[in-house]
């Protein structure tokens, strides 16, 4: 035999067995999705793997809409919510290249109407605390701000001023979409653009996103897009339809398909380069994916996941290590959709899944897939593993509720004719919620988010449930509750609801007088 054929096998041997291993991997990874997306009874998600700067898998699974059909493939269109973030602290890293900002200066340099809780952190708040959650806030609040509401940005800005701080300023971790909507507004103040033009010209074009957007409007003609879905009492999904909240864009907005955000992770991987292209700086790169908050590792995670020994939040990313790995990851979660991309730049390699369902579906299948890449020898079943703790803690509770006393049936009547309740609530915070007599029964409004209200059933004394006039996924069970003052007239109103993306608590009306 040709020596030269002979050096030329030896060579390719090794080649050959890596492709023959990838493509053994992606077929078991493909029916484990299949058998998930039955078993999770979801309607349809999109998967796409990037590995040493190639799209080595991307595919769709489901349906576009529970009702209708449509088959979802890799170019279908979701909603990635909070995997928008990583665009707008990019953004910033090319402001920060061209010298135009530097992540320590201080936000009111760019935004003079930014008031928050204390002058202290008025004056000091950097771009950098804008970006890792770290301004003194609880998880989520203030978004009723831009939940449905007709208030602009800066009309949001501008409201921050009434919300209460949870911790010391810099001094813990409290997930904060307000504060991605103020980094929108500072490249918006900086560039002259929008923060969606920014976002299209500087990553959509020369990424080759075209079938990418930065609204909900900008999806009218569109085909290929997928339906959000809720969950009804049994778990069932039901089909909804997206709402255009272009104030949350620059902490959520983004609309792209696992095809488009593939490319997206290229760039991410390369740090800040594609195709030979420079978007940001390595420097950059490395600043975006630091330990800039770190947050605790629960015993519960640290049983969960053994491997994972910190958590933190870099800039619009999370970072963690798993199994010798540094891992830098977000999720995103719209109303109807949830989402997971995850980067494992040691190895590489890239993970997106987008879904139409508020599931947590994508947090086990990149799980798993991680470990097959990894190569672990005993990789758990991770998605049957989360069904099985659901199904045990749904078990749970539903013992525990069996277990309570039977409410009986109550008597009482509103202390007060129902006129007593009429008028107008005012919260410094959100606004103006107006409680009207309609057909013999209570009606309220909020006044900022026309779509938010409904009739008030009466419950136990001053308390009424609120059913809400529209279904939305994120709203849950509310109630109503009048506070009388010292005069003995309806003097506040609250509204109660234990909901996990809401503080509906913070809303404090005054009734005016």
């Amino acid at each position: 035999m040709n020596k030269t054929y002979t050096l030329l096998g030896l060579l390719l041997q090794p080649v050959l067995a890596q492709k023959a291993n990838t493509a053994a991997t992606l077929s078991k990874l493909d029916a484990y999705y299949q058998k998930a997306l039955k078993e999770w009874n979801v309607p349809g998600m999109a998967i796409a793997i990037v590995k040493d700067d190639s799209v080595i898998f991307a595919k769709g699974y489901g349906v576009l809409n529970a009702n209708t059909g449509g088959q979802v493939d890799a170019n279908t269109v979701f909603g990635i919510a909070s995997n928008s973030k990583a665009y707008t602290s990019a953004a910033l890293a090319t402001l920060v290249d061209a010298g135009k900002i530097k992540w320590t200066d201080k936000v009111n340099q760019y935004i003079p109407y930014l008031k928050l809780y204390n002058p202290y952190v008025t004056e000091n708040l950097t771009i950098e605390d804008l970006l890792c959650h770290r301004a003194g806030f609880k998880t989520f609040s203030g978004d009723l701000l831009w939940y449905n509401t007709t208030y602009s940005r800066e009309d949001i800005i501008r409201r921050m001023q009434y919300l209460e701080p949870a911790y010391g300023f810099r001094d813990g971790y409290g997930y904060s979409n307000l504060m991605f909507i103020t980094a929108g507004e500072v490249i918006e103040n900086v560039t002259g653009k929008t923060w969606e033009n920014y976002i299209k010209e500087t990553f959509f074009q020369p990424l080759g996103m075209n079938r990418s957007y930065t609204s909900v409007n900008d999806l009218k003609g569109v085909q290929n897009v997928a339906s959000p879905h809720g969950s009804d009492k049994d778990d069932k999904p039901f089909a909804t339809t997206f709402n255009a909240w272009d104030n949350w864009n620059p902490a959520a907005g983004i609309f792209t398909s696992v095809n488009q955000q593939a490319q997206w992770m290229r760039l991410q991987l390369n740090r800040g380069t594609y195709k030979g292209k420079q978007i940001f700086s390595e420097d950059a790169s490395r600043h975006m994916w630091q330990a800039h908050n770190p947050f605790p590792v629960s015993k519960a995670a640290e049983e969960y996941m053994p491997s994972t020994h910190f958590n933190a939040a870099g800039l619009g990313w999370f970072v963690s290590d798993y199994e010798g790995r540094k891992l830098v990851y977000h999720g995103g979660g719209h109303e109807g959709m949830n989402s997971r991309t995850v980067l494992a730049p040691e190895e590489n390699l890239g993970i997106v899944i987008l879904t139409n369902s508020m599931s947590s579906i994508m947090t086990p299948l990149a799980n798993y897939t991680l470990d097959q890449f990894f190569g672990l020898q005993n990789s758990r079943d991770w998605s049957q593993q989360m069904l099985d703790g659901m199904a045990k803690a749904k078990k749970a509770q539903a013992e525990a509720e069996a277990k309570k006393p039977k409410e009986k049936k109550r008597k009482s009547k509103p202390t007060m004719d129902l006129n007593a309740y009429t008028g107008t609530y005012r919260s410094q915070l959100y606004g103006d919620a107006i409680v009207t007599l309609k057909n013999g029964k209570l009606d309220l409004q909020l006044a900022p988010a026309p779509a938010l209200g409904g009739t008030l059933n009466h419950w136990q004394h001053d308390i009424f449930d609120l059913d809400w006039k529209t279904d939305y996924a994120l709203l849950t069970p509310t109630r109503a509750r009048f506070l009388v003052g010292e005069d003995g007239t309806i003097s506040q109103l609250r509204l109660d609801a234990n909901n996990p993306d809401f503080h509906f608590d913070e809303l404090k009306f005054e009734r005016v007088k």
